[in-house]
Formats: structure tokens, C-alpha cells, sequence
């Protein structure tokens, strides 16, 4: 299961990339506005080039021709740019529109098996089940997940799921037993998952230990 990292901010960005584990980025308008008041497409051209593979970017237009037309304009930005389009009936409609014509398409605000079988149809390239928000309202997110993984699977489709509004390090242990191509998740949640209380006491027990005999020089024979 691939990461990626679902923020706008580069400084989180580069840190993931450095760390060889982030293969790719989500963002979204409520992300981009935590940045504060930034010049949009410069900002996702730069992520796009501190990443390697896709950067997904929301459109803003409610209704399908508008959509088509953000989508057109937002991939002439770079190369690994894939376009988000949410799992309405204008957006099925963009989607099918945008497939033809080779834009990567990541139909997101995915809560049901139904809009996921349909952006599949449409050509859509991912599919994002939004894990937390359904746990929120009391359903099975991660179900979701296994559900849309089991379907494109028995049907050989092309279509990566990626399991999106993940909130904690159990969510993405979760998506990876589940099948899920992808996990998308914010900077905190990457930390965590590094972290381990028995790696620390393990690197400190080291490290005393070695100080006990050798000193504090740190210099390995």
C-alpha cells in the first residue's frame, strides 16, 4: 500500500518526501485554506514538483461543465497532477467527459459502494472512500473500503481506491489488510506511525550502554 500525504503544506511535504515514504499528495480547498491566503496554482505546481507521483487538486465548480473546464486548466499545471472530482451527478457526468480525453480523475467524497461502481464506470482512475466521516455518523468506514476493494477486484478494474479522511495509525493498518491501492493521511498521523515507546527505550538502553563502557564519544571501532 502506497502513502500519501493529504496537506497542503510544503514544509510537511518535503519532510514526507525526505523520509522516502511519500509517493504522492490529496489536497483539497479546506487544506489549501489552512495555509492561509496563498496563490493556488503556484502552490500546487510546487508540490507538484517536490513530489513524485500524483497530486490531487479539488475543483471548485458544482456543475459538470465547469468542472471540465477547471479540470482542463488545473492538469496544463504539471504532469502528475490528477483532478478531484466529487461523487455527484455533475461529477460522474465531468468524470466520464475528463476519462476520455486522459485526465486522471479522483472522485472523492466517496460513501457508498454504489458511487464508487459508478465512478469505476465512468473511467475514474481513484476512488476515495472517506473512512473517518462515515465512522463519525456511526457506520463502518473501513467497510467501505473492503467493499469497493472486493468489487474492483472481482471485475478486474483498473480503478485505485484510496482510503481517505484517515484519522489514526489503526485506520491505516486497517486499509492495508483491507486491499486498499492507497492510504492518504496527514503529516501527524505519518509521525505516528514511526513512532514506537519500545524504539525509544531500545535507542536510549543502546546508547547508555555504550556510553557505560566506551564513554560518550559516539565513535563506533
Amino acid at each position: 500500500m502506497q502513502i500519501f500525504l493529504d496537506t497542503a503544506n510544503l514544509e510537511h511535504i518535503r519532510h514526507g518526501v525526505d523520509l522516502g515514504v511519500i509517493s504522492g499528495v490529496t489536497t483539497n480547498p479546506s487544506l489549501v485554506s489552512k495555509e492561509g491566503k496563498v496563490d493556488y496554482k503556484a502552490l500546487v505546481k510546487e508540490i507538484c514538483a517536490i513530489v513524485p507521483g500524483p497530486v490531487s487538486t479539488e475543483v471548485l465548480s458544482q456543475e459538470s461543465a465547469g468542472m471540465i473546464a477547471e479540470a482542463r486548466e488545473i492538469t496544463t499545471w504539471a504532469e502528475n497532477i490528477a483532478v478531484k472530482i466529487p461523487s455527484t451527478l455533475e461529477g460522474l457526468e465531468a468524470t466520464s467527459v475528463l476519462a476520455r480525453e486522459n485526465v486522471r480523475v479522483n472522485v472523492t467524497l466517496c460513501f457508498s459502494l454504489n458511487q464508487a461502481m459508478l465512478a469505476a464506470a465512468a473511467g475514474a482512475a481513484f476512488v476515495s472512500p472517506f473512512v473517518g466521516r462515515l465512522d463519525d455518523i456511526g457506520e463502518e468506514g473501513m467497510q467501505l473500503v473492503v467493499d469497493i476493494v472486493d468489487y474492483l477486484r472481482y471485475y478486474d478494474l483498473p480503478t485505485r481506491v484510496i482510503a481517505a479522511s484517515i484519522r489514526h495509525t489503526s485506520h491505516c493498518l486497517s486499509a492495508s489488510k483491507a486491499g486498499a491501492h492507497i492510504a492518504t493521511v496527514p503529516y501527524k498521523v505519518l509521525l505516528q506511525m514511526i513512532e514506537h515507546p519500545l524504539t525509544d527505550a531500545g535507542v536510549r538502553r543502546f546508547a547508555d550502554d555504550w556510553n557505560k563502557v566506551m564513554g560518550d564519544s559516539g565513535i563506533l571501532p
